[in-house]
């Protein structure tokens, strides 16, 4: 069974993102056996139907079609981040969304979704994409779960505080249909969780309304949260983390096999340190780290 790890940002880590990929295939010997990119997750800036994180900046849409094709080749689905969950039908006819969803509409790619307006549109007028569902639902008792995985979705992300609890995780069907955000920030059952997804969606929302009319007032205050400036050695306390040598011995023989890699607004070293931290084997840590981080900081070209 094929291990995949889903991975943060397609634009943002776009160079990490295809370097790791060549150098699994270089140094295989470096990383856990069967393991692969499953896709890499994110939006290009500015999306009004982005959520779960902000993301601002213009892109030119020759270089949005060269990133997508970059992954693409190499059978990467790129996974767009469209979890806003304030997502009403007057923001179905959103140009740039719309453009982006076209652009990406050839069977590979994926989109994740909380709103049922959006949901329902793109499963409508974009079909190839295949629909995974948001951890930013946080579905936390089973009988929703149950109910989430048997509909039409080809993933669904389970909430963070599933983690670790092995006596409920056994309980859940359909395994190969689950997600796992096996690095999360948030402390365990945080209690503002839901109010900051609800906040980054307006906080979106707004943002590109002003970058459509920059004379509209743009009066949104920052949500303060300290948890998302921790390193990522900081957040493998909490006992929803989940060990790399867990996903290996008791998730996988579980039925488990995806898994999410947080880190769309983290630097590229941070980012880097989780995929050494993750994907590594542990007596090749040190050397794979250093190849990386060369390759990352110097003028090699792996694009073609």
């Amino acid at each position: 069974m094929s291990i995949k790890f889903h991975l943060p940002d397609f634009v943002r880590h776009f160079r990490l993102n295809i370097l790791i990929y060549e150098v699994m295939k270089m140094r295989p010997e470096w990383f856990w056996p069967d393991i692969c990119v499953g896709s890499v997750y994110g939006t290009f800036p500015t999306s009004l139907w982005n959520g779960g994180r902000t993301f601002s900046g213009s892109m030119d849409r020759n270089v949005m079609v060269e990133i997508m094709r970059q992954f693409n080749a190499r059978g990467i689905p790129c996974r767009y981040t469209f979890s806003n969950p304030h997502i009403k039908e007057e923001h179905l006819d959103d140009e740039f969304c719309n453009m982006c969803l076209e652009m990406g509409h050839n069977g590979l790619n994926e989109v994740i979704v909380v709103s049922p307006v959006l949901e329902a549109y793109i499963r409508k007028n974009y079909p190839k994409y295949k629909i995974i569902s948001s951890t930013c639902k946080q579905i936390e008792d089973i009988e929703g779960l149950k109910e989430e995985l048997v509909k039409d979705y080809s993933l669904v992300v389970l909430d963070y505080n599933w983690n670790n609890r092995f006596e409920d995780l056994a309980k859940i069907p359909y395994k190969e249909k689950c997600e796992l955000l096996i690095n999360a920030c948030c402390i365990p059952n945080c209690p503002r969780r839901k109010e900051h997804y609800d906040y980054i969606g307006k906080y979106q929302m707004a943002l590109t309304e002003h970058m459509k009319t920059p004379n509209l007032p743009f009066n949104f205050k920052d949500f303060e949260c300290e948890q998302m400036q921790l390193q990522f050695y900081e957040t493998t306390k909490y006992r929803t983390h989940i060990k790399p040598i867990d996903i290996y011995e008791k998730y996988v023989p579980m039925g488990f096999n995806n898994f999410k890699i947080e880190g769309r607004t983290s630097t590229d070293i941070s980012v880097l340190e989780s995929y050494v931290y993750y994907m590594v084997k542990p007596e090749y840590k040190d050397p794979a780290r250093l190849d990386l981080l060369l390759k990352l900081t110097s003028k090699y070209r792996y694009f073609n």
